[in-house]
Order: C-alpha cells, then structure tokens, then sequence
C-alpha cells in the first residue's frame, strides 16, 4: 500500500527548477485562475520578468479574478510606487509587509521571507524563488539555482489561501489547525506544510530537520545558500556523522552576500573534521533551500540554515515523506554535486591561507552580530507584528 501511495504522489506534487520552469508555471497558473490569486513574496523586481508576471496579473484582474499581493518591506523596497497605483486601479490589492521605515517599528529583522502563490484554492506554489531576472536567467547568464514545489491539491490548497488571507488581511490569530497533509493515515503522511514564524510560536521547519537528521541512519544531503547554522544544528550534524551517516553539504561557491559566503567558510575546517562532505556550486549563484534524508523524506521552501530564519523571518518549506520523489530528487542533487568544486583538507589548506581563515573568522562574526542586532533587539517587536 506504500508504493501505491508513493507512486501517487506526483500526480499531486511536481519538483520546479529556477529559470524557465517556475516563471512558465508562474504565468500559467495566473493567466488560468478563475477566482482568486494571493501572492506572497520576499523579492518582486520590476525587471523583465517582473514585467511578464505584472501583465499577467492584470490580464487576470480584467476577468475579475479577486488579486492580493504581498511584498516585503525589504526585499522589494525598489518596486515602483507608480506601478503599486496602477495595479490599484485594475483592482488588485497589493500591500507591503513591514515597511522600512514605518513610523510604528524600526525592527527590519522580521521580514516576510516565504514565497508562495495559491490559485483559486487548488494550486500552489512553494519554494525559495522570488520574482526577478536572476531566477529566470538571461540569455547570457544562468538563473540562481533554487528550487520549489507545485502543489495540486484541493485541501492543502485551500488551507493555504487561508493563511495567506490571515497574513494579508493582519489577523492577529491566525489558525493553529494543522494544514491537512495529503493521505493522512496509519502509515504515513506523505507532504506536510512547514511554518516558521517564532514571533507567532512557530518552529516547525527548523525542528523538522533537527529531528530528520537525528533520526537519519544512512544519508543527508543539504542544499543551503546562506550557511550559517546555529550550534544545535551543527551538534547534531556531528552526531550523524559520528553513527556513520554520510553528509554532503552543496554550498555557494559563488554569492550575492559574499560575507555570508565568508562566513561560512569559517565552518569548513570544523566540518571537515567531522567527515562532513562540502561542495561548493560556481555555475551560479546558490539560492535553494532543500534536504533529503535517508532517499525518503525531503524539504524544499524558503528556510535558510541560519538564526535569521530560525528566529526573525516568515519561512514556509514543504515536507514530503516519499522514497520516490527523494529518489527522483537525488539524481538530479547528485548531477548538481558532480558539477560542483569539492573542498577537501588538502584544498582548504591550499586555498585558505592566514590572511584568508582572519577574513573568514571576522565575516563570521560580524555576520553573527547582525544577525543579533537585527533578530533580538528590535524595536516595538512583540507592539507591532505585522
């Protein structure tokens, strides 16, 4: 019966790559909405794929398809004001999440990090991928390698909208219910919605991979943009591979924060030490957010491994717990892995001398005073949450 339940699965829950696939996606879904469409995202960039999903939005609007954008204060700060009217007067609604500079918080560490769309209560899109450029690529450049997941399902879907509603519409309660997990029974559950928001008492992403990995008997392969893993995290990735469990870390060798980068490689020598294996992606700029544990259970969202996330942002990961699709997804991390520059000892010794390991040691530790400026000492937190 658990094959049959596996072998179920993608007919509901499809993989989505960065690039021509999320925005193709994107724009069908939109241009195919009958009733309603949220969309809640950290980055929206009036570029040329923000243009393409603008026109489609107001291609929907026409048709009188109820619209609510949600952007971050932050991340989308330089989307244009004139467009934000002009997408009023077509009837969609677009309201921005904790603006920068609001007269009722100066805290810009609580950010709406989560990048999901729901389409008339039956489709969603989950994953890391924010709407600019740098995603779909460009003729001359590759798209930031990130990942998502397409959900066709009626139930998740329309707990999904309720969420998005609750967050839109500044609910200060916002449901508890657990969102309905596909094929809920003794056996297993096979996709679970994951949400961390520890302002709202939220904390299911990160203990979802503190107990994955501790549970973990064979293999975990992590894919992680900005590094920079607390000391439960890391403790627990030491006593996985101390029962034997492999570990493979594929980490940016290239980024758009180079201290993060930098940060995280003040890591590596202590990583090394534990027979944990790093690879660093150069193709392009690493952007996903993604685990597969033992070829069974995986985690795609927005979560990164890093206090920012575990304690400040808004982060939504999906869950799926199927030897089929982990397996289908493996294939392609290892392809990604063979691709990659692997850091070994002898390379970290070769590659980073003195001068190096005292620019990553200092990255390191102004990475985590900001984190901590940003995260623990905000101004008017528990005042203002929305």
């Amino acid at each position: 019966m658990l094959n049959d339940l596996n072998n179920s699965i993608p007919e509901k829950i499809t993989l989505v790559h960065s690039g021509k696939d999320y925005f193709s996606r994107l724009e069908r879904i939109i241009l195919e909405s009958k009733s309603e469409i949220h969309i809640q995202t950290y980055i929206f960039d009036f570029d040329a794929t923000g243009q393409k999903i603008v026109k489609a939005l107001k291609e929907a609007a026409s048709r009188n398809v109820k619209i609510h954008i949600l952007l971050d204060g932050f991340g989308s700060l330089s989307f244009p004001k004139e467009v934000i009217d002009d997408l009023s007067k077509k009837g969609i609604e677009l309201r921005i999440f904790s603006p920068l500079f609001s007269a009722d918080s100066l805290y810009i560490g609580r950010r709406l990090h989560h990048k999901i769309t729901v389409s008339d209560a039956k489709i969603a899109l989950i994953g890391g991928i924010n709407i600019a450029d740098k995603y779909h690529g460009t003729s001359d450049s590759l798209p930031w390698l990130d990942y998502a997941i397409e959900i066709n399902d009626v139930n998740i879907s329309s707990s999904l909208q309720e969420l998005c509603r609750d967050i839109y519409f500044k609910k200060r309660i916002i449901r508890r219910k657990k969102i309905i997990t596909f094929f809920e029974n003794s056996i297993t559950n096979c996709i679970s919605i994951l949400q961390n928001d520890w302002l709202k008492r939220k904390n299911e992403i990160f203990k979802s991979y503190i107990n994955k990995i501790s549970l973990a008997e064979k293999e975990i392969v992590i894919v992680s943009s900005y590094f920079l893993p607390g000391k439960k995290l890391i403790n627990s990735l030491k006593k996985a591979s101390q029962k034997g469990v492999q570990i493979k870390l594929i980490l940016s060798g290239i980024s758009d924060v180079p201290l993060a980068r930098r940060a995280s490689c003040h890591l590596y020598s202590k990583l090394l030490s534990y027979n944990i294996e790093i690879f660093e992606w150069k193709k392009s700029v690493l952007h996903g957010k993604a685990a597969v544990i033992d070829s069974q259970w995986t985690t795609i969202g927005s979560f990164n491994l890093n206090n920012l996330s575990s304690y400040a942002s808004i982060e939504m990961n999906v869950g799926i717990d199927s030897e089929s699709f982990a397996t289908n997804y493996l294939l392609h991390l290892n392809e990604i892995i063979n691709q990659c520059e692997k850091i070994t000892h002898e390379s970290f010794k070769i590659n980073y001398n003195l001068r190096s390991k005292f620019t990553n040691w200092f990255s390191y530790w102004t990475a985590r005073i900001i984190e901590i400026m940003v995260t623990y000492f905000p101004q008017k937190r528990f005042r203002k949450l929305y």
